[in-house]
């Protein structure tokens, strides 16, 4: 496959200002599908945004066949670790935290690729779990929460796996972010073991007319198990409760939703769609085609052959609450982790007797904080 084409966006909004001399912070999130980077200058409302980078390198490609990232997905995010590195020098960037989630959770080879990755660029990533991708999520998305709203489900969907979290809302406004940032009021989340490229790559063998709804029992059966398990229908059954979505595939539905001819995070972010509008606007990306889809102007190329699998996502967990809206967020994990670092509170030094309770050789967290 072709390498994919870098993205970099121009500051935004409050962004275009000089930070006054404030230090930079900057997160790096590694995902199974693109690299991203933010950076950012802390002000009283959180931080204005200095530059970013996003860059298509779908380095879990193959992985589900193989166990193992691929030389050529490994050569393409070290293009993109070597972009981000550069801006990182650039804007003399003093504090940087960098993640790597599902694709290098899964892979054989993954602790050998990061350390690589080091090697080459100096940047040093840290493997995290699931439960820490949905708890900074959330962080990310803190205020996209409706006042109304007694719980609201975030759905995160990435390219290897897909993290779904209730939240008591009431709570979530009560404590503020600084409460949140010490104790994610989660009161049950789970892992889905299928993103866009691995549902994908599982799915390839058929024509998307018999795909989908193959793809769609597999997900659902996910959900509904966990949706079970945690009385999550009941818990969103009243008309306040609403689905808060972080991912390229709602930004991307909620394009063509607006009709947008070219994407624009202001007239997306923070924006609400109901589900009847929701499902008229996928059923129009099912019926378009891979080729069809291309044609969007927020969808293009890249993103084309991953839609249905995203739609698939969408609608499985959109059918928990099918009264509710969604909330489209063009923010999440690397705004979580910037406000993680610029307020959360100090961690504290580990003895030197072991790697400490809960963690993985790779520095993943077993255990998930959930809201007691």
């Amino acid at each position: 496959m072709a390498e994919k084409k870098s993205r970099s966006r121009r500051p935004r909004g409050r962004s275009a200002r000089k930070t006054g001399g404030s230090p930079l912070y900057a997160a790096v999130d590694l995902g199974t599908n693109n690299c991203r980077l933010l950076i950012a200058a802390p002000n009283r409302s959180g931080f204005s945004v200095v530059d970013s980078h996003s860059q298509i390198a779908r380095l879990g490609e193959g992985l589900a066949e193989t166990g193992r990232l691929s030389d050529a997905a490994m050569e393409r995010a070290f293009s993109a670790m070597e972009a981000i590195s550069r801006k990182l020098k650039a804007r003399r960037v003093g504090r940087i935290r960098c993640i790597a989630t599902e694709a290098c959770r899964k892979a054989e080879n993954g602790a050998e690729f990061i350390a690589e990755i080091r090697k080459r660029t100096g940047l040093t990533f840290k493997i995290i779990g699931p439960s820490e991708e949905a708890r900074l999520a959330l962080i990310g998305c803190h205020n996209l929460i409706d006042q109304a709203a007694e719980h609201v489900l975030v759905l995160d969907i990435g390219g290897g796996s897909t993290e779904l979290s209730l939240v008591d809302a009431h709570r979530a406004r009560e404590n503020g972010l600084n409460g949140m940032l010490k104790h994610a009021p989660i009161k049950a989340w789970t892992s889905i073991p299928y993103g866009v490229v691995t549902l994908t790559e599982a799915y390839q063998h058929l024509g998307e007319a018999d795909a989908y709804p193959a793809m769609l029992a597999a997900v659902k059966e996910h959900v509904e198990t966990w949706a079970g398990q945690h009385n999550i229908r009941q818990a969103l059954e009243k008309e306040t409760s609403h689905i808060i979505g972080t991912s390229g595939t709602v930004t991307c539905v909620a394009g063509v939703h607006f009709g947008l001819e070219r994407y624009r995070r202001d007239l997306v972010d923070g924006k609400w769609m109901d589900r009847a509008g929701g499902v008229e606007t996928m059923q129009a990306l099912i019926e378009a085609g891979p080729e069809g889809r291309a044609q969007f102007a927020t969808i293009g190329e890249d993103r084309a052959g991953l839609m249905l699998a995203g739609c698939v996502l969408m609608e499985a967990v959109w059918s928990l609450a099918p009264h509710a809206r969604i909330r489209v967020a063009d923010r999440g994990l690397r705004e979580g982790l910037l406000l993680s670092m610029m307020r959360g509170p100090k961690k504290k030094r580990r003895s030197r007797g072991g790697r400490g309770k809960g963690k993985t050789r790779t520095g993943a967290t077993d255990a998930p904080k959930v809201a007691e």
